[in-house]
């Protein structure tokens, strides 16, 4: 397989082919995730819920998210690594750029950050700095307290125009990547349309260009409520490495996500 970059995703886009994404933690699952045909691999900071135990992503720290995603880039073959910037990684556009900076150096080939239009001038530096960003709208995990709860976003008529206004702000802003989370999915395939770059979606829907989901859930090992955009894949295959393969076709195929994962 060729090496997966920005531009393999946005000839995906252009053909009107989705690609699948999932997280990984370690060099192992990271290899079978990329041997699978994932990719892009997100080391994200729901590690600070499925690896550390926590109640929500909040705790992870920029040492934890550099850490795992050494780990990660010694194992990924020929996937896109994206990053995730911690909780309060945009609190101040210096302290962006720097940890921004941290990733990069650790292996990451794009960084994720959560936030909404107000984070454009800082997706403007950082792409000025050949920095890729992936930005995150809908349920955006660091807000949780915020929103009362992992809700579905987007569900009222201005809300959703809001979110796809965002999404042309920020891709005006040097945005190379929109990844859309717990939306409905009509507003999946409204964010789509509305821009030029790739739109990953997780809960968002089958009409975004790619689809990602947590390593633990596609597993079936998901702890607590199952969210209803979940497909447990091991069941469906004799072994990890078959999961991985079986949620990476049927992503391919358009199998998944069906009605049933989608608001």
């Amino acid at each position: 397989m060729k090496t997966v970059t920005l531009s393999t995703l946005q000839a995906c886009k252009r053909a009107g082919e989705t690609f699948s994404c999932l997280t990984a933690y370690d060099a192992t699952f990271a290899r079978a995730a990329s041997d699978a045909g994932i990719e892009v691999l997100l080391v994200g900071d729901s590690l600070g819920m499925v690896l550390q135990g926590h109640d929500s992503t909040l705790p992870v720290t920029l040492d934890d998210i550099c850490y795992h995603t050494r780990c990660v880039a010694r194992g990924k073959g020929t996937s896109l690594l994206m990053v995730d910037l911690p909780f309060m990684s945009n609190a101040s556009q210096e302290r962006l750029l720097l940890d921004a900076g941290e990733l990069m150096r650790a292996g990451a080939e794009l960084v994720k950050v959560e936030g909404e239009a107000w984070m454009a001038d800082g997706i403007r530096e950082l792409t000025r700095r050949g920095v890729p960003v992936c930005a995150h709208l809908g349920l955006t995990p660091q807000s949780v307290y915020q929103f009362g709860g992992y809700k579905v976003q987007g569900r009222e008529a201005e809300r959703a125009e809001q979110i796809v206004a965002d999404a042309r702000t920020l891709v005006d802003a040097g945005a190379s990547v929109i990844l859309l989370e717990c939306v409905p999915a009509s507003l999946g395939r409204a964010v789509r349309e509305a821009v030029s770059v790739p739109v990953i979606g997780i809960g968002a829907g089958p009409d975004v260009d790619g689809q990602i989901l947590v390593m633990h859930d596609v597993l079936g090992v998901t702890h607590g409520r199952t969210p209803r955009f979940v497909k447990n894949f091991l069941a469906e295959a004799s072994d990890i490495p078959g999961a991985f393969r079986r949620y990476h076709e049927d992503v391919k195929a358009r199998r998944f996500p069906a009605e049933e994962h989608c608001f």
